[in-house]
């Protein structure tokens, strides 16, 4: 099946390349002051649309162009009618640039302005955070942390200028804090933080206005990543040829299961078999069998003691899933180094991934795919859990390097490397925090490759559809008891669009 590409995806960029987009744009012909008052005119659209019904605002303003937003925000509310608060961190005579003409264009509309200090209160209905940009790098400190403090202690809705204060733009890190946005309007090029770590529990809503600015005209400027899409689904999952038998739908192996350990291989393969796959094999301890039978007959459930109980299983199968349950024992260890010999595509999870960094921390494979939570990445990269969060883009593009193929960094804004790249998915929810919801991807992941999509592709797809099934899973129901088994439902309409 033909690779998919990023055409109809959403570029992401770091920080300094949209900073290179700006300053190009600007050196287009456009006056940085009217992309200044073009962003802002953006954001006041965007907070109408969210809140039609206020009638004051306070709007939180920084010294540099993201304070400028704030300026020429709140002059805009001014002409509109609305009761404006304007709090600066800085005295207006200091500000200089385009930072000082739009704080001249508040003025001039009739917008007052008070000083931050210590106890001071937000008036408004909503605020408007404009007080720390993109070029944020090093930890919060000093009035910019009291200020992003007295915001989140207010309580009250809050809209976002580009990012909110406190995240780094580059990785979703928090610097150690950062102001709750119901909302977060992005100009110019999305950022790639925005998409993934801590970020997702600050920005809200993201609304991207690109303010004309078409940024793949500078393929000097390639983005640093993409931003996953249902679109892709439709063009993925085509109808099947009226002739197709299981045959054609490929033949998966769920080696997993160790004793006492059967649940989770047997979530793996049942979900895969709703995926899609013609045949699906779980070979697990001898205990797990008949549970396996009576939960879904469909998968063919083998006795497994030992390595030679697989038999010709390793010549049948046409992808691999390898580590639910595996356990960490004599058992797995035996179990994953067979795997790791069969020539055909794998998955690797769970405890094939603690397996795989404490005794073959050296293997590369361009067709296996990886799929490590935080604390698995660390391990694999020998490097702590806390070094990982901080920077997940880097992480993944490591894990990849390292060990080849693809590698899924799981967690709120799962994050895909391969060889076309990083994508983000924007989907799931935190009804996903449960046990099982691992082992139901790589489930969907051998599913895929069975069926004969190639290793990015299936790590793309598959990460797609798990979060969009948790997503519609939760719709349906709630997010609180959201279970694994709950998805192959949802995950089976997906895929079938």
């Amino acid at each position: 099946m033909s690779l998919l590409n990023t055409a109809r995806l959403r570029p992401l960029y770091r920080a300094d390349q949209v900073r290179e987009l700006d300053r190009r744009t600007i050196a287009g012909g456009i006056d940085g002051f009217a992309l200044m008052q073009r962003a802002a005119s953006s954001a006041w659209h965007g907070f109408r649309a969210r809140w039609p019904q206020v009638r004051s605002i306070s709007v939180m303003c920084g010294k540099g162009n993201n304070g400028g937003d704030g300026h020429v925000l709140a002059a805009l509310a001014a002409q509109s009618g609305l009761k404006v608060q304007r709090i600066t961190t800085a005295a207006l005579e200091t500000l200089d640039g385009d930072a000082a003409k739009a704080a001249e264009l508040a003025t001039a509309a009739g917008v007052g302005c008070e000083h931050w200090r210590p106890g001071s209160v937000f008036h408004g209905e909503v605020i408007v955070d404009a007080l720390l940009g993109t070029g944020l790098r090093g930890p919060v400190e000093g009035d910019f942390r009291q200020v992003i403090e007295a915001i989140n202690l207010a309580r009250k809705p809050v809209l976002a200028i580009d990012i909110p204060s406190g995240v780094e733009a580059d990785t979703g890190a928090v610097l150690g804090c950062a102001t709750h946005s119901d909302c977060t309007v992005t100009f110019i090029g999305d950022k790639i933080g925005l998409h993934t770590g801590d970020a997702p529990a600050y920005t809200g809503d993201i609304d991207f206005r690109p303010l004309g600015v078409k940024s793949q005209a500078f393929p000097d400027i390639p983005p640093d990543a993409w931003l996953l899409d249902e679109c892709l689904l439709e063009e993925a999952f085509s109808p099947r040829q009226r002739i197709a038998h299981k045959g054609d739908m490929g033949h998966l192996l769920v080696l997993g299961g160790a004793p006492g350990f059967g649940g989770a291989a047997l979530i793996a393969s049942q979900t895969a078999a709703r995926l899609g796959a013609g045949k699906v094999s779980l070979a697990t301890a001898p205990e797990h069998t008949t549970a396996s039978l009576v939960s879904c007959p469909e998968v063919m459930a083998h006795s497994v003691r030992g390595v030679a109980d697989l038999g010709e299983l390793t010549h049948q199968s046409n992808a691999l899933v390898v580590g639910p349950g595996l356990g960490q024992g004599a058992w797995g260890q035996a179990m994953l180094q067979s795997a790791l010999e069969m020539p055909c595509p794998l998955v690797v999870d769970a405890d094939g991934l603690n397996l795989l960094a404490h005794y073959w921390p050296e293997k590369q494979r361009d067709d296996w795919i990886l799929t490590p939570h935080p604390g698995e990445a660390a391990r694999l990269l020998d490097i702590t859990t806390a070094a990982v969060q901080e920077d997940r883009p880097a992480a993944v593009r490591a894990l990849q390097e390292r060990y080849g193929g693809s590698v899924i960094l799981k967690g709120a804004g799962t994050l895909v490397a391969g060889p076309s790249g990083l994508v983000i998915c924007p989907y799931g929810n935190p009804g996903m925090a449960s046990g099982g919801m691992g082992d139901a991807l790589s489930g969907i992941l051998g599913a895929l490759l069975a069926q004969g999509y190639n290793i990015e592709q299936s790590a793309w797809l598959a990460t797609l559809v798990h979060a969009l099934a948790a997503d519609r899973a939760a719709d349906a129901q709630g997010e609180r008891g959201l279970l694994a088994s709950d998805l192959a439902f949802y995950a089976r309409q997906l895929i079938n669009p």
